[in-house]
């Protein structure tokens, strides 16, 4: 069966590496805790505010189990 999860994380000025790293490797403890062996797709959407600036990032995962 095919299915979906989303994860998100808050952007935050002179932080963003840190918070990708963070975004990372809560999506690999997902897979591993999972015992996820066939990701299909895995996609990055910015979320952002009034004047475009990026506040956050949603990251989905589509995968097989």
């Amino acid at each position: 069966m095919i299915k979906v999860k989303t994860f998100t994380t808050e952007m935050k000025i002179f932080h963003a590496r840190k918070e990708l790293e963070n975004l990372d490797q809560q999506v690999n403890r997902f897979i591993s805790d999972n015992s996820i062996t066939k990701v299909i797709s895995v996609s990055d959407t910015c979320t952002t505010d009034d004047n475009g600036a990026t506040m956050g990032i949603v990251r989905t995962v589509a995968y097989e189990q």
